[in-house]
């Protein structure tokens, strides 16, 4: 991708700031067309419904993992000097942080980037507890419990092991990643077909996944171009919720980046889809009893993905999709506490009225699949 233009004009915070913009744009509205979310998927996966939600799940990660891996490839994204495989990483904190961030995510009935989007259609259940999961993550980066946060990341590190880099351990090569991504990506679509899922909520899974590997091609382009260092990065969230809310809370003039496009562009790509399909509609907490499980929730994830480097899709994908082995250890973890936080809550005698309410995502999950009634002549 030649900048030159663009280097030549606008400054490069300034430069990084839209393209992160644009990358967010691109996120919200396809992640609120696809109603892509980590939770919805593990809960499909716990009760053995290989349906829409884990589909969609499916094709995300596996578009982003084979377009990440394709264009490392082809030499176009430097991932070597990616955070996640650069400098040491945390194994303990991948793992604790993983197990913090799944049950968390169920508490809070949804993973940060899903409260993220779903916020910007106008529930405010989503809005408040995302505001809890920044705050959280902010205290953990610099503020209060950052030296909890630096006490147990350093109990074991990639250092100790000779690095992160997980293809390197297995020897693995492109050719395999690549082939183990398109199975991913035909158990997507293998799920998809044979619970009719909506074409076009198929197309966006794709294209949440697909925004991946565009935000590593970006700012790989910057950081071979630009005058002055560039990290390499992709799609995340805690950090960047973290630094966005600190550019709203702090005085003019705070720095602007890639990760400080990226939260504001996924509410306005979502909001702008929502408006678009007329799906826009405001929602709150039905009673007081139930914003407890949300705040804890939103805070669990707050600190636990700020511990583990990166959130479900951080982690889960960004980090995935460069084979980060601390991101696959998150990944792993947050799967199993989710699956095993959703069965402790199943086994509650009573719920409150809220947590009876059944989601919109999951709405359309039971109707896809709902038998299709043959008519006789």
């Amino acid at each position: 991708m030649n900048l030159t233009y663009f280097l030549e004009r606008f400054s490069e915070p300034w430069i990084l700031t839209v393209g992160g913009l644009t990358v967010g744009v691109l996120f919200g509205a396809f992640a609120q067309q696809s109603r892509f979310c980590l939770r919805a998927a593990a809960l499909d996966f716990a009760h053995g419904i290989f349906g829409v939600r884990l589909s969609v799940w499916l094709m995300t990660f596996s578009a982003a993992v084979l377009g990440t891996q394709v264009l490392v490839a082809l030499g176009e994204v430097h991932a070597t000097e990616a955070r996640q495989l650069a400098s040491p990483q945390s194994l303990s904190g991948a793992a604790i942080g993983g197990l913090l961030f799944g049950s968390g995510m169920i508490l809070a009935r949804g993973c940060a980037s899903r409260l993220l989007v779903l916020s910007a259609t106008g529930n405010l259940r989503a809005l408040l507890s995302g505001l809890v999961f920044a705050v959280m993550a902010q205290a953990s980066l610099r503020g209060i419990l950052m030296p909890a946060r630096e006490w147990v990341a350093g109990w074991w590190t990639t250092a100790d092991i000779g690095g992160n880099d997980l293809m390197a351990f297995l020897s693995m090569s492109f050719t395999v990643t690549i082939l183990l991504s398109l199975m991913w990506l035909a158990a997507g679509v293998f799920f998809a077909v044979r619970s009719r899922a909506p074409l076009w909520q198929m197309i966006a899974g794709l294209g949440t996944g697909l925004t991946i590997p565009v935000a590593w091609w970006f700012t790989s382009s910057m950081a071979s171009q630009a005058f002055e260092p560039v990290q390499i990065e992709a799609v995340t969230f805690t950090g960047p919720s973290a630094d966005t809310l600190m550019l709203f809370l702090s005085p003019p003039g705070s720095t602007l980046d890639f990760d400080v496009g990226v939260v504001p562009g996924v509410f306005l790509g979502s909001f702008l889809a929502a408006l678009l399909t007329r799906e826009l509609a405001l929602q709150g907490f039905e009673g007081g009893k139930s914003m407890a499980r949300y705040m804890t929730g939103a805070a669990m994830m707050g600190f636990g993905g700020m511990l583990a480097g990166g959130c479900a899709v951080g982690a889960g994908v960004t980090g995935a999709s460069i084979v980060a082995l601390t991101a696959w250890v998150t990944l792993t973890c947050i799967w199993f506490s989710a699956v095993v936080t959703d069965r402790l809550i199943e086994v509650q005698p009573k719920k409150t009225p809220e947590e009876k309410i059944v989601p919109e995502e999951e709405m359309i999950a039971k109707a896809a699949l709902q038998p299709v009634p043959v008519q006789r002549g």
